[in-house]
């Protein structure tokens, strides 16, 4: 698809027309500012279950696309792996927080994965183009993992095929980028020990790790609330940016679902990406309102040497 192909900013339609054209025109100065940045997406939480939702994610990312930045979405699909485990009849097991992961659940995390929430968003995507190209991290050599147990009681415990990722090479999704595509990458890795072995990653993880290796300027997370919270459920307490050292200090003290996300933008942004963002994915185009306004809706986590500002000059690109 032609960057200059039907690219319109989705304005909301209460507004003035004054209003709809401050919007737009606080909007060009960033796009201006990223055009040509590689963006990497972690798609996941309710954004991927609503349908709504689901469509409104697919246009800002053809927007983006369409302007002139380089977005590669990575997904994963947990609610979807629990409906298909439980439509065959097959135990959903979680230990540590980890999916306890058998062969016989391999199957179906790939299949979910690669053959169905992958093959929806692709579709999505493709409804007014082509651009979209979905791989999973077993092609090309994408990604190779490591075995990981999970912590119960402090004890190491065996979870099955479940892994980190500790190698990737980028030259896949880079040759797609290069061809004017938007990668959409499926969260499984191959054992770095036995390529025939496939396991299941966290796709925060992954997203972060891609990031690094494509030198991304920026990881947005999409996630069920508004952003990083310093006093959980207190939303009152919601964090617009914070570095990387202040970061690492709160994570121990954070709510237990979101700390592997923090975990991921603290290694992506000391990787060398150069802002993490967590937004809310249950707001419609939230992600684009955090990457085109001065004031943003989600949490930006930044290097410590550097300033973050929400306005246009402060943004380390």
């Amino acid at each position: 698809m032609n960057s200059a192909d039907h690219a319109h900013i989705a304005v909301p339609a209460h507004l003035t027309p004054t209003q709809k054209a401050s919007v737009l025109l606080e909007a060009m100065p960033w796009l201006r500012a990223y055009k040509g940045a590689t963006i990497v997406i972690k798609y996941g939480g309710n954004a991927m279950i609503d349908g709504s939702l689901k469509r409104a994610f697919a246009a800002d990312v053809l927007f983006l696309h369409q302007v002139g930045l380089r977005p590669v979405v990575v997904h994963g699909g947990g609610p979807q792996i629990n409906a298909m485990l439980e439509r065959l009849g097959i135990e959903s097991e979680f230990r540590g927080g980890l999916r306890v992961t058998t062969p016989e659940v391999m199957d179906v995390v790939r299949m979910v994965l690669t053959g169905s929430v992958q093959r929806e968003l692709v579709s999505l995507l493709n409804e007014t183009g082509s651009a979209a190209v979905g791989i999973s991290g077993e092609d090309g050599g994408l990604l190779r993992a490591r075995q990981r147990l999970a912590t119960v009681d402090g004890e190491s415990v065996d979870v099955g095929l479940v892994g980190d990722v500790v190698e990737v090479d980028p030259r896949s999704v880079t040759e797609l980028l290069e061809q004017g595509r938007i990668p959409v990458i499926s969260s499984v890795a191959p054992l770095l020990a036995d390529p025939t072995t496939v396991l299941n990653v966290n796709a925060d993880t992954a997203a972060a790790a891609i990031a690094v290796a494509l030198d991304a300027q920026k990881l947005i997370m999409l996630t069920d609330v508004e952003g990083l919270y310093s006093d959980w459920p207190d939303r009152s307490s919601l964090i617009s940016r914070i570095g990387v050292d202040a970061l690492e200090a709160l994570i121990p003290e954070l709510d237990s679902g979101m700390i592997p996300k923090m975990e991921a933008c603290l290694r992506a942004v000391r990787g060398g990406v150069g802002q993490a963002h967590v937004v809310d994915g249950c707001q419609p185009h939230a992600m684009l309102l955090e990457i085109v306004t001065d004031d943003g809706v989600g949490t930006v986590i930044y290097p410590e040497h550097t300033k973050c500002s929400r306005t246009r000059g402060g943004q380390s690109l």
